[in-house]
């Protein structure tokens, strides 16, 4: 569903997958081969929510924010299932696990790995190319090439996954 609030609505590239039992109101904007999943649930009622190109936001997430400051998802990144992203900044090729926290100001650097069930409070900055872990998230290592191939072949995945379902779902008829 997707419901304006006063002077917003959600604008959603002609490519971009939202899944059925998603909700997305107000000042919300999702870019291009962009897939939000299953019982998502995107308010942009108090501040804008920007999300990139070939971002996915999987099943049963929340994402919301605090007056005056935006929640940004960059281009290609991964939001696991039932994360909570509140008015962060997720820099590009980032990947947020399962389960995990986001809190205001915290700050996701490029190509970094939020472990799942992680809980990142408000104004923590995550270095680019690492793991972070933990209940509050501390910075466990060096992300390794193996880690970048997952972490591109996960996002590779959902695209592919969202416009798939985005085919189907323009045709339900087809199976």
């Amino acid at each position: 569903m997707l419901y304006p609030y006063k002077e917003y609505k959600p604008e959603i590239s002609e490519s971009a997958f939202i899944a059925d039992y998603v909700t997305i109101t107000g000042d919300v904007k999702i870019g291009s081969e962009s897939s939000i999943w299953f019982n998502t649930v995107i308010r942009g009622d108090v501040a804008p929510t920007r999300i990139g190109n070939r971002v996915n936001v999987q099943d049963q997430c929340c994402l919301h924010q605090s007056p005056n400051k935006p929640l940004v998802l960059e281009d290609d990144v991964t939001v696991g299932h039932q994360v909570i992203l509140h008015s962060a900044t997720i820099r590009r090729n980032a990947l947020i696990g399962m389960g995990s926290i986001i809190l205001d100001g915290a700050e996701i650097g490029e190509g970094a790995f939020v472990g799942a069930g992680s809980l990142v409070p408000p104004g923590k900055k995550i270095p680019p190319n690492t793991l972070a872990f933990g209940r509050p998230a501390k910075i466990i290592r060096e992300l390794n090439e193996e880690d970048l191939k997952d972490m591109k072949r996960i996002r590779r995945e959902y695209v592919e996954k969202g416009q798939y379902y985005k085919t189907v779902q323009s045709s339900p008829n087809s199976f």
